[in-house]
């Protein structure tokens, strides 16, 4: 399996297949970091499919290719962030049509879900955009320290103390006792 370094350079000169490669490694990770900017899923994947439009007409700007996912992100927070400035009010929240959806469970489980849904995504608006961003790439990406850092331009102490601070702010805002939530 190439390493991301020369895919790049592959891509570069024109390989296809390699950018194609790039973007199936690095499409969830682009979602995460547009979800963590966003918050709502559709305009997360509107925005992460535009930023990697962007990457690809930009690839020859990628001086560090071995360091193209830090790079990708980049763009991605980017158009997130002007997206989320052009997008001032939003009309309703993707996560209530869901939670209106009748499922196989009990009526009182999904009215469970519905509601611990509703405190996680005020859970998640109340963090920092970067504990936000650290938090969704290290415990639903499973992303290590020295990634997250080097994706989002920081030292590893940084990313941690940003984990560190989210996870206490969610246990606060949630209710968890600190044992709850690692």
């Amino acid at each position: 399996m190439d390493d991301d370094a020369r895919l790049v350079e592959r891509a570069q000169r024109g390989d296809a297949a390699a950018f194609e490669t790039l973007v199936r490694r690095h499409l969830r990770g682009a979602y995460t970091v547009a979800l963590a900017v966003t918050g709502d899923p559709a305009d997360a994947e509107d925005v992460s499919q535009e930023a990697l439009m962007v990457a690809l007409e930009r690839l020859e700007q990628c001086s560090r290719p071995e360091l193209f996912a830090g790079w990708l992100f980049r763009i991605v927070r980017t158009r997130a962030l002007n997206f989320r400035r052009a997008q001032a009010v939003r009309a309703a929240s993707p996560l209530d049509a869901a939670a209106a959806v009748a499922s196989a469970d009990s009526p009182e489980r999904d009215m469970e879900r519905a509601l611990l849904r509703e405190r996680l995504l005020e859970g998640l608006a109340a963090l920092t955009p970067v504990q936000r961003e650290v938090v969704l790439l290290h415990d639903l990406e499973g992303w290590r320290h020295r990634e997250i850092a080097e994706s989002l331009g920081m030292a590893e102490g940084t990313a941690r103390h940003h984990l560190f601070h989210a996870r206490r702010t969610l246990r606060s805002l949630l209710g968890a006792s600190p044992n709850e939530v690692a």
